[in-house]
């Protein structure tokens, strides 16, 4: 079956997509994606049988031959990947498509809601921001559609390449550029080279590239059809950030307040800001869309116990995003106390990253410090106020003598830092309105 003809079967089934058997809607068209420990195939007739219309499969298995509704390609994930890309060129949808190291579902959700003021906007599905994940954003487009927020992600050279040509954006940006997935791009260099795979494309294609004039590495494609922003460097949009417990900026007279806590929110928020301007939102219709968003998933969640303050940001972790969260922690008032946990795919340089960080911390104004997990634990350090664990089981008999006022929570998702207060600690705890 050629793509055209896909996606006619697409359109008929009401344009809804899903790749898991047990979570079928009536009427949609299943996709029998392989993976490491599955094949979709085997559930193909499943699907069918819960309401599915149509199952795309790539299994040469002969109980497929009698069974209707079957579509067979060579590639069920290859075939989902060119019907999105179709379906997105047969809309009348922008897109604009962003990566970086750190901030890039915040800055997707700020952009999503900031656009939603004046345009039937989409954006990408949680975090799904992979080889999967961006197809099946793409295919939420509708007729009606006016703008498209997509996030990529990746940890190997390439990755953003392959889903910049599916996406084929008309815009795009990078939040920035930190030490994150080492373990794939082996260093600093290595991010940048794989993250300004979105940039190349752009250029090549005529796009618009939307720059942070205060990163140096992006102030480089300045010379290309762009428009910008910043607080160090004069931009299309120029910003000032005024310290606040709370994301606070100016611009043109104007302040904007937000909900989100840590000045390394500041270029998201700007980005957003940014982004809403050039397309003719009204600043007071910004400001409501940037007190509306609320971090949610543990991502830099204020949460009030009964005489203590957390700051929980445990979905994920680089040495970047761990080093601006702690700067960030240092300048709160009263005293203070960091829960750090592991940071993953970080491969050679894992103990040297972890080194770096408890250095970090020893040299900002941090009361206690609790280190947890076998990175951390391998960098012992006799100083009378830092603490390390192996394991947060290791650490949960000390859990309770924490007193300080403010405590940050941080760690890569694979330590489930949460479980410190989901499961363990007996405080009181309601999340700030």
């Amino acid at each position: 079956m050629n793509i055209e003809n896909l996606h006619n079967k697409f359109l008929e089934c009401k344009s809804i997509v899903d790749i898991d058997s047990r979570t079928i809607r009536k009427g949609s068209m299943f996709f029998a994606i392989k993976g490491e420990n599955f094949d979709g195939n085997n559930f193909a007739i499943e699907a069918l049988k819960k309401g599915a219309s149509t199952a795309v499969i790539d299994s040469k298995d002969k109980k497929f031959e009698n069974i209707k509704n079957v579509i067979q390609v060579e590639n069920s994930l290859e075939a989902l990947q060119k019907l999105a890309n179709y379906h997105r060129n047969k809309t009348k949808s922008k897109i604009i498509a962003l990566t970086g190291s750190n901030g890039k579902t915040t800055s997707k959700e700020l952009i999503h809601l900031v656009l939603k003021e004046k345009f039937n906007t989409i954006s990408t599905l949680g975090n799904f921001n992979n080889h999967i994940g961006v197809p099946l954003s793409l295919l939420q487009i509708k007729e009606d559609t006016e703008f498209s927020v997509i996030e990529l992600g990746a940890n190997n050279f390439g990755e953003i390449d392959l889903l910049t040509k599916i996406v084929e954006p008309d815009y795009g940006y990078i939040t920035n550029f930190g030490k994150a997935h080492l373990e794939g791009f082996k260093n600093l260099k290595g991010v940048i080279k794989a993250k300004t795979e979105l940039y190349n494309w752009i250029i090549q294609n005529d796009k618009t590239l939307i720059i942070n004039n205060d990163d140096l590495e992006q102030i480089k494609f300045n010379i290309y059809k762009n428009f910008s922003f910043g607080s160090k460097t004069k931009s299309n949009y120029n910003f000032e950030y005024i310290p606040e417990r709370k994301v606070v900026v100016k611009s043109s007279e104007i302040i904007y307040k937000s909900n989100i806590y840590g000045d390394y929110n500041f270029s998201n928020i700007c980005a957003a800001i940014s982004i809403g301007l050039h397309f003719g939102v009204d600043s007071k219709k910004i400001q409501k869309s940037l007190l509306n968003y609320k971090l949610i998933n543990n991502r830099s969640q204020l949460i009030k116990l009964k005489s203590q303050e957390i700051i929980l940001d445990a979905y994920n972790a680089n040495p970047t995003s761990m080093t601006h969260a702690i700067e960030s922690f240092s300048k709160s008032k009263g005293s203070k106390a960091v829960i750090l946990g592991d940071m993953f795919e970080l491969g050679n340089n894992a103990l040297d990253e972890h080194r770096k960080i408890v250095e970090i911390v020893k040299n900002n104004k941090i009361d206690k410090s609790y280190f947890i997990g076998i990175d951390f634990f391998n960098c012992h350090d006799n100083t009378e106020s830092l603490f390390f664990y192996k394991t947060k089981e290791n650490f949960y008999d000390d859990v309770n003598k924490i007193n300080e006022n403010q405590i940050l929570i941080k760690g890569s998702r694979g330590m489930k830092m949460e479980e410190i207060i989901n499961k363990k600690l007996k405080w009181n705890i309601f999340l700030y309105p």
